[in-house]
C-alpha cells in the first residue's frame, strides 16, 4: 500500500487531504487534544491557542484547515466540535474587518426554532461594550454558551432583516438556560436556549451579509470535513479489528468500501479548497453558487459518513458498542453531530438554487 496516499498515514493520528504531511505542530495538537478528551474547558483553551496560528478558509491554505478540523474529529468527534465554532467566528469576524474583537473563546449562534425570537434593537446611544444596539429574546441550540466568553448571534433587526452581532456571553442580560440532554452523543457539548435582556451588541457586517458572504458556505464545508473526519476515526477502529483476525470476504468488501467512499470525501474537501483559494468558489456576486456546491458537499459527506456507519456497525457487530467506551462514543457523537445535515430539506434548498441557475450541468 502507498503509505502517501490522501488521508493515510501509520504514524498520524491525523486526516491529510494532500500528499504532504501534517506539520509537526499539528500532530502535537492531536495528542494534546486525545490527552484532554471531555474537559471542555481544557479543549476550549487549546482551541483558543491555536486560532492564532490556524489558516482562516479562502487565504491560501483551506484545505490545510480542514485537514486540522478533520483530524480533531477521527480523534474525537466532540473536539472538533468545540474547535470548529471558535475557528468559525475568527473567521467570520476577519471576513467582517472586525478581527480586533476576536479575543477569549467564541461560538456561533445561528439556529432558529419555533417560539424563539432575537431581536436587535436600537438603545438609542453607544455603550463601552457595544455599538448602540442592544438584543433582546431567547436563542435555541446554543452550543457551550456557559462555557464561552462571547457569541456571534444572528438577530432580526427593526427592518425585518435578519443581521450578525458580536456579544458578550458574561453579560448581566445573559442568561443560559440549563439544556435537556437525554442523548448520549456529545454529552460534554450541551446545546439549549439563551435568554437576552437588553444585552448590548456590536454589528458584524451589515444587515444580510452574514448569510450572503461567501464565507458562510465555506464554514458549511468546514462542518462536513468534521463529519469526515468522525468516520475515519471509524473506519480506523474496523481496519484495526480486521488485523486482528482472519478477516472474510464479506468484511475485507466493507473495508474496501469504507475506503472508496473515504477517498471520494477527500477529493470533495480537496477540489473544495482549491477553488475557494483560486477565487472561482466563492464569488460575492454568486453566493447562491457557492451556497449550492456546500450543499452538495455537505449531502454527499453525509451520506459517506452514514454509510461508513453502517458498514462498520454490520461488521463488528455489538462488541465495541456494548465493551468499547471510545469507539461507542464517537458512534454516538457522530450520529447527533451529522444531523446537523438536514437531508431532503436540504436538497431541497439546493433543488431551489439549481432552478435559479446554480447548476454545474
Amino acid at each position: 500500500m502507498n503509505m502517501h496516499r490522501p488521508g493515510y498515514d501509520k504514524t498520524s493520528k491525523g486526516v491529510r487531504l494532500g500528499k504532504a504531511p501534517l506539520p509537526e505542530d499539528v500532530e502535537r495538537l492531536l495528542s494534546q487534544a486525545e490527552e484532554r478528551i471531555g474537559d471542555v474547558p481544557a479543549l476550549l483553551a487549546l482551541a483558543e491557542m491555536t486560532a492564532r496560528t490556524t489558516p482562516d478558509p479562502g487565504e491560501g491554505e483551506t484545505a490545510r484547515l480542514w485537514e486540522i478540523l478533520a483530524s480533531l474529529a477521527s480523534v474525537d468527534v466532540a473536539a472538533a466540535r468545540v474547535f470548529e465554532p471558535h475557528l468559525d467566528a475568527g473567521a467570520i469576524l476577519k471576513q467582517a474587518g472586525q478581527e480586533a474583537l476576536f479575543d477569549g473563546t467564541w461560538g456561533v449562534f445561528a439556529a432558529e426554532g419555533p417560539g424563539h425570537v432575537l431581536e436587535a434593537r436600537d438603545a438609542g446611544q453607544s455603550t463601552p461594550a457595544g455599538s448602540g444596539v442592544t438584543l433582546s429574546g431567547s436563542k435555541p441550540w446554543c452550543s457551550l454558551a456557559g462555557y464561552l466568553d462571547h457569541a456571534i448571534v444572528t438577530a432580526q433587526t427593526q427592518s425585518g432583516s435578519r443581521q450578525a452581532f458580536a456579544v458578550d456571553l458574561r453579560s448581566p442580560g445573559v442568561k443560559v438556560e440549563e439544556p435537556l440532554w437525554i442523548s448520549h452523543g456529545l454529552r460534554e457539548i450541551p446545546s439549549g436556549t439563551v435568554h437576552f435582556a437588553d444585552v448590548p451588541a456590536v454589528p458584524v457586517g451589515e444587515p444580510g451579509w452574514y448569510f450572503d458572504r461567501p464565507g458562510f458556505a465555506w464554514g458549511g464545508i468546514g462542518v462536513a470535513a468534521c463529519w469526515l473526519g468522525g468516520a475515519v476515526g471509524l473506519v480506523r477502529t474496523f481496519k484495526d479489528a480486521l488485523a486482528r483476525r482472519e478477516p472474510d470476504q464479506i468484511a475485507l468488501s466493507g473495508l474496501g468500501e469504507a475506503d472508496r467512499l473515504l477517498a471520494s470525501g477527500f477529493e470533495l474537501l480537496r477540489s473544495a479548497g482549491a477553488r475557494i483559494d483560486g477565487g472561482t468558489l466563492g464569488d460575492r456576486e454568486d453566493s447562491n453558487g457557492a451556497w449550492a456546491h456546500a450543499l452538495r458537499i455537505r449531502g454527499n459527506v453525509a451520506e459517506i459518513v452514514e454509510r461508513i456507519q453502517d458498514t462498520v456497525g454490520e461488521n463488528l457487530g455489538p462488541a465495541p458498542l456494548a465493551r468499547d467506551e471510545r469507539h461507542a462514543k464517537r458512534v454516538s457523537d457522530l450520529r447527533l453531530y451529522v444531523r446537523q445535515h438536514h437531508g431532503q430539506r436540504d436538497d431541497a434548498q439546493l433543488g431551489s438554487l439549481v432552478l435559479k441557475g446554480a447548476s454545474t450541468w
